[in-house]
């Protein structure tokens, strides 16, 4: 019993437990923990906010609801166990004092141990063996119900918790994936992955056996106090005095650690959003030599998080200190009061029930105060459940997931646009569509055309209700959009865009998220109509290849096809085509136009484009301008109206004019020209699509198979297959010896010193408590008053400087390990993240190193590395001192009771130690299987527009609920383990009573020892293994520590190939711009068996520009990524200067490197600092970042903007178009003013009037500069000083313009495919 006590009575509340283990603010429930150190509440004014304890369970079944009230029920029986124990100690305190007040004396510390025999006697009718047998009957039977109720009790909560908290975060992410896009433009997609995991396991802490625990607590302090009175009134009152005291402090260091708390979770989630954003645009990052930038970014944000850790650490080492200090100021006012009324009032109080009384009140005051962190938890819980249930709550206009709406049987497919006013709603003052007004007649295609950011992407976003109008309407049918069902809307249309997203799985399952009940033979007609056939073909799974995150496996010419293939399956009523073929080269982009205008027959269609080739043929031609349609007919009634589209078309064919007379083809008048050229398209469009991952795919292959075969079979088996090579892999995941963790703090050695040394004088604070208690007890077998009063009084002010000991040494524990501990943890998080940014691409391209997975590790591995570090150190020195000391004393007073008591010992610990186990055995699977369910979320969040666009939400929703119910049933069958652990680990210290009771009155009934040595035996070590108790808690995180500090030292030690940070390599004084691919081989490492370059030779000298043309796949892009030294080529070499790039250091060469891709990715922040973001080097003025808007055409964009310069561009430039984006790109690029300039389809996104402007800019950019162009529109590589026609990995044909379309090759044949479109 009195294990219990002291255990509960020198323990602060679960709050300030935490020592120096983790930045974690709450205890870790069973059903999950979080591992991400991100803010609970990105929204400072939500953070007051709260549900109500009721709304708090408001998914909770009848079921449920009737095993929490059971649970309950025997967390109130198990509270009173204690209680009750405490009267039964008290009598048997009784029976011991008197069993030796015939002989009684009080030894001072200097004792002869040797107790004679004459000394030995008994009282007649007194058998203190038959009274002890009696009481360990009664402590056993309660060790038997403290057992069966408190497994009931844990696993009831355990399990209703873990099943309330899977429904929730299953609601929570279909609230999320339903919600409509104005909600995601004002909400980021780090915050809502941050509550996934984080906010849903705090609230997974209130929903679980924190409320039965703390339930138990209440019952404890309820009954304490009303036996305390009944047994004395007197006593209880004078102690209750100091119980509020006790109480109160509890609860304001709880309050204090709690806003600290806040404050570095805060931090740490900014840290976190910075990580992220950097991993997944890497490529960007390391292209402009962003790596330092981040990194500063990056321990920038850790500062502020270290130093609330380290005030952390110290305010709940001295609020331990403190605590302990009123309690044994607490000691010694109730021994002394207690000896007071034993004197003055023998006939109502003895000794047994002094202690007795002192027991339950000081019991009764610190449940209370233990309970209160237990409710605090709740109120967290509650606060947490605020937004995430609001969330689901959030009224959804536009609501795929709802069943009204009309769902007409058949769709004709008449759309109309009626004065239509829209502003996005991250942007209402800035108006998109200002009163526009259109028709789309059924079965008809209607192309949209007009500036970038004129409103035509957006026309088609409130087609698809991704967003409703602020006036006007939508019609389908005659029937406003907005009266029919949201699905079924999506469902009967078709998209494809400019930006297509492909999921992390296999093509045809890509595929198949177009209609998901496709079969194999659907699936390849759809890949065959798209001109993906063949491509596909040639790679070794086929249809099921791993198209990577995002689709970064394949070309963009490949993602598009695949994207056209996905439409093309769905067979819908409406198609909508975004810039569909705009990374396709001449001859794809022919066979799929093909595809896509037989598509159309028969159904609706609407087009926007840039290129004539895809819009002559429209039936209807829609000019916009500032939001407006301002012109509408066919190709041949526009050009005759002479407006926007005419001079639209008269930009592009004054270029092809020039280029057909730069040729000397046959003369021709300008007329003839221009009617030709108006009637058979757009001839500025000239090749080649975004460069590629895989072999050409232009010769023909033999393959009579069907590719996609049981592809569904194979997936499964393939997703199978790498599960268990990523198992296998963890479970080989090898530990680290403590020494090598404790290195880890080498740094810090004059903190751990001290620390340690605190930890040392520290440790012999509980067995001195544990003496002082057992002589105090030994007193009142005095028979003189005076005697008892004078040494009562010496033992009772002997525990004030044991108190303020503890102060003191609590407060250097908590400085000197908090201090290290962060810095440690601060220096970890900060080389990890070094050491991955340092990492090639081609590590990247590895889906274990995924950036779901690696922010996850990035957040928790350095904290539990910390928790088992230095501080560690000092807690085993903490817990030897102890024992020493208490093994010492004990052996010395009565070795055979010690030995007992030391037998005993390990079922103390164990019981402690499996409990632990068990939670972090469970923590450990919960952990891997939320990397799984927040890669998946991420992933959904992410492409949510696709998604929603493909009406496929409720298949996002069964592969997120599939990836929790293995955690989830996992947690289910450990509920009644867990609650078992428990309740051993409650109920051992009862049979350990019992036990060492009854042979201690065997012992003095045979005059082997006398009872204060039996006591002071039992004192002594039970405060000391207190000590071991609590640091046993350390165990689950030193396991994962070792773990953890394994995978950080590997990625530590992990040198790439190429090595951004490496010093190595020549910095040529001048460099001119020479480069040359000589006899260059390369395969991806990811598909080593597909080789994309073979032997790959072409050259450009300073100046000169080099156009690269080819179909996609054919290894254009490829060779631009070889310059940048994302990959090293497997032979040959890449040559600047005539230097082997290898040569070069690799900082200093990407330096001379100006890139400009085809998707170019934007950061989170003003329009300024991305354009800056060019030049890494040097601090890039205003004037530098308006000038190269200038040039980039979209500096008066920007200026029209409310804040101008000072815009942000939203998470990957989500507030901008695609044109815009890329002007944003080029301009980024500009500023760097580089040696080389690299432009892969840097034009893509633009309208023509747009394009023509940069392309000039371009060409100024390029004087002086060696270019390497990739490009399928002829006006960027029509005055190119070289044309290289890449085939099969080689170069097929190199030249000039002219000497190439004078040759009759295959570059003459891509011309005329295009200028006969």
């Amino acid at each position: 019993m009195t294990e219990e006590l002291n255990a509960e009575e020198t323990q602060p509340p679960a709050d300030l437990q935490e020592d120096d283990k983790s930045e974690k603010p709450v205890g870790e429930s069973f059903e999950s923990q979080s591992k991400n150190t991100k803010k609970k509440s990105a929204d400072p004014k939500e953070s007051g906010k709260s549900v109500s304890f009721l709304q708090l369970f408001r998914y909770a079944t009848c079921p449920e609801v009737f095993l929490m009230l059971i649970g309950l029920m025997c967390a109130a029986l198990h509270g009173t166990a204690l209680p009750i124990t405490c009267v039964v100690f008290g009598e048997l305190t009784d029976s011991f004092v008197q069993s030796g007040q015939p002989f009684n004396y009080t030894e001072n510390f200097a004792i002869n141990f040797t107790v004679a025999s004459m000394d030995c006697g008994t009282i007649p009718g007194f058998d203190i063996q038959a009274l002890m047998t009696t009481y360990a009957y009664y402590f056993a039977g309660f060790g038997a119900a403290v057992l069966l109720l408190g497994t009931v009790q844990v696993m009831l909560f355990v399990v209703t918790a873990t099943r309330q908290t899977k429904r929730i975060r299953e609601k929570y992410f279909h609230a999320i994936i339903h919600q409509q896009m104005a909600w995601f433009d004002t909400h980021s997609i780090g915050e809502l992955n941050t509550r996934l995991t984080d906010d849903i396991n705090t609230i997974s802490d209130g929903l679980g056996d924190n409320i039965c625990i703390f339930v138990e607590f209440i019952s404890r302090f309820l009954s304490a106090l009303i036996i305390g009175f009944i047994y004395g009134w007197k006593l209880t009152l004078v102690i209750l005095a100091v119980g509020p005291l006790l109480a109160a402090s509890a609860l304001v260091w709880s309050k204090v650690l709690a806003t600290l708390t806040n404050k570095e979770l805060s931090a740490y989630a900014k840290a976190g959003a910075v990580a992220e954003e950097v991993l997944v645009a890497i490529r960007t990052v390391v292209t402009f030599n962003g790596q330092q930038k981040a990194l500063q970014k990056y321990q920038t944000s850790l500062t502020d998080a270290k130093n609330a850790g380290v005030k952390k650490a110290v305010i709940t080492n001295v609020s331990r200190g403190v605590m302990q200090f009123l309690v044994f100021g607490t000691f010694a006012l109730g021994f002394w009061y207690g000896t007071k009324l034993s004197l003055e009032e023998p006939e109502n109080y003895s000794i047994g029930r002094v202690i007795t009384v002192f027991c339950l009140v000081m019991l009764g005051s610190l449940s209370l105060g233990q309970g209160i962190p237990k409710l605090e938890t709740v109120a967290k819980a509650r606060g947490a459940a605020f937004t995430i249930y609001e969330t689901i709550d959030t009224p959804r206009p536009i609501d795929s997931s709802s069943e009204e709406g009309f769902k007409p049987d058949s769709v004709k497919g008449d759309i109309e646009f009626k004065n239509i006013q829209f502003s996005y709603p991250s942007r209402k003052e800035v108006k998109i569509l200002q009163g526009m007004s259109l028709k789309v007649p059924h079965g008809k295609t209607v192309a949209l055309v007009g500036a970038s950011g004129c409103g035509k992407s957006t026309t088609i976003q409130l087609l698809q209700r991704f967003y409703d109008p602020d006036t006007g309407e939508v019609t389908l049918d005659g029937r406003d959009v907005r009266s029919l069902n949201v699905r079924w809307l999506r469902e009967n249309m078709g998209i494809v865009s400019q930006e297509p997203i492909l999921f992390g799985t296999t093509i045809a399952e890509n595929i198949r998220y177009g209609r998901e009940d496709a079969t194999d033979e659907d699936i390849e007609r759809a890949v065959r109509e798209a001109n993906a056939y063949e491509f596909i073909s040639r790679l070794p799974d086929k249809l099921n290849t791993m198209v990577g995150e995002r689709g970064a496996q394949l070309s963009g010419g490949q993602k598009q096809r695949i994207a056209i293939a996905r439409a093309l399956v769905k067979n819908p009523k409406i198609l909508l085509l975004d810039e569909a073929t705009s990374a396709l080269d001449t001859q794809s982009e022919s066979i799929v136009q093909a595809a896509l205008d037989k598509a159309r027959s028969g159904r609706t269609t609407i087009v926007i484009a840039h290129r004539l080739s895809t819009i002559r043929s429209a039936d209807v031609i829609a000019g916009f301008r500032d939001g407006q349609v301002v012109e509408q007919g066919t190709h041949r009634e526009l050009m005759s109206k002479k407006g926007i589209y005419y001079s639209l078309v008269m930009q592009q064919m004054s270029e092809v004019c020039e280029d057909e007379d730069g040729n000397g083809n046959e003369k021709v008048s300008e007329e003839e020209t221009c009617d030709e050229l108006s009637d058979s398209g757009s001839a500025d469009e000239l090749l080649m699509g975004k460069s590629e991952n895989i072999s050409s795919e232009r010769n023909s292959v033999r393959h009579d198979t069907v590719l996609g075969r049981r592809s569904k079979r194979k997936t499964k088996d393939k997703k199978k297959s790498e599960s268990q090579k990523h198992k296998k892999k963890e479970e080989k995941e090898p530990g680290v010896p403590f020494s090598r963790i404790l290195a880890l703090n080498k740094p810090e050695w004059p903190y751990l010193v001290v620390g340690t040394l605190a930890h040392f004088v520290g440790g012999a604070v509980q067995p001195c408590v544990g003496i002082l208690f057992a002589k105090i007890t030994g007193v009142f077998a005095e028979t003189d008053p005076d005697v008892q009063r004078e040494k009562t009084l010496m033992f009772c002010l002997l525990f004030l400087p044991l108190g303020a000991v503890a102060v003191i040494t609590h407060f250097f524990q908590g400085y000197m390990f908090g201090k290290s501990g962060e810095n440690l943890t601060m220096r970890l998080r900060t080389q990890v993240f070094k050491a991955i940014v340092r990492q090639d691409i081609g590590w990247f391209d590895d889906s274990n190193n995924a950036v779901g997975i690696l922010t996850t590790k990035l957040a928790t591995d350095a904290s539990l590395v910390k928790g088992a570090a230095g501080s560690r150190l000092g807690l085993v020195t903490h817990v030897i001192c102890a024992l020493a000391i208490a093994v010492i004393v004990a052996l010395i007073y009565c070795w055979q009771l010690t030995l007992l008591i030391l037998a005993c010992v390990p079922f103390l610990i164990g019981a402690n130690y499996i409990q632990m186990k068990v939670i972090a055995g469970n923590a450990s699977q919960d952990q891997s299987a939320m990397e799984m369910s927040g890669k998946i979320s991420t992933e959904t969040v992410e492409n949510f527009r696709t998604v929603v666009a493909l009406a496929k939400e409720d298949i996002f929703l069964r592969k997120f609920t599939a990836s929790l119910n293995k955690p989830y049933k996992s947690a289910l069958c450990k509920a009644p383990v867990y609650g078992v652990t428990f309740a051993f680990s409650q109920a051992i210290s009862y049979f350990v009573n019992a036990s060492v009771f009854y042979f201690g009155s065997w012992l003095i009934a045979n005059c082997y020892t006398k009872f204060e040595n039996v006591f002071l035996v039992f004192y002594v070590i039970i405060f000391a293994t207190m000590s071991v108790g609590q640091s046993s808690s350390l165990a689950p995180d030193f396991a994962k520590a070792k773990a953890a500090a394994g995978r950080i030292l590997d990625l530590l030690a992990k040198k790439p190939e190429i090595d951004i940070y490496s010093e190595a390599g020549d910095k040529p004084t001048h460099f001119v711009g020479d480069v040359e691919f000589r006899d260059v081989h390369f395969s991806y490492p990811t598909r080593p068996n597909v080789r994309i370059l073979q032997g790959l030779n072409v050259s450009v000298a300073q100046g000169q520009t080099l156009a690269l043309v080819g179909s996609s796949g054919c290894g254009k892009s490829t060779s631009i990524q070889l310059l940048e030294r994302f990959y090293n080529p497997h032979s040959g070499q890449v040559l600047a200067d005539g230097a082997d790039t290898s040569s070069l250091n690799l900082a200093w060469l990407r330096s001379q490197l100006g890139l400009v891709s085809q998707e170019p990715i934007l950061f989170d922040c003003s329009i300024t600092e991305n354009i800056q973001y060019g030049d890494n080097s040097r601090v890039v003025s205003q004037q530098e970042v308006e000038e190269a808007a200038r040039n980039a055409n979209i500096h008066d964009f920007i200026i029209s903007l409310p804040e101008k310069y000072d815009t942000r561009v939203g998470d990957k430039g989500t507030q901008l178009s695609g044109g815009q984006k890329q002007r944003i790109a080029i301009a980024r690029a500009l500023v760097r003013k580089p040696k080389v300039l690299l432009l892969d389809e840097a034009t893509s996104a633009l309208d023509t009037e747009s394009e023509k402007i940069v392309q000039k800019a371009l060409d100024a950019a390029r004087l002086g500069r060696t270019c390497i162009v990739i490009a399928h529109r002829l006006t960027t590589i029509q005055n190119a000083d070289i044309i290289a026609v890449i085939q099969n990995g080689q170069v097929a044909e190199q030249g000039t313009h002219s000497q190439l379309m004078a040759n009759h090759g295959v570059y003459y044949g891509l011309v005329n495919a295009q200028v006969t479109q």
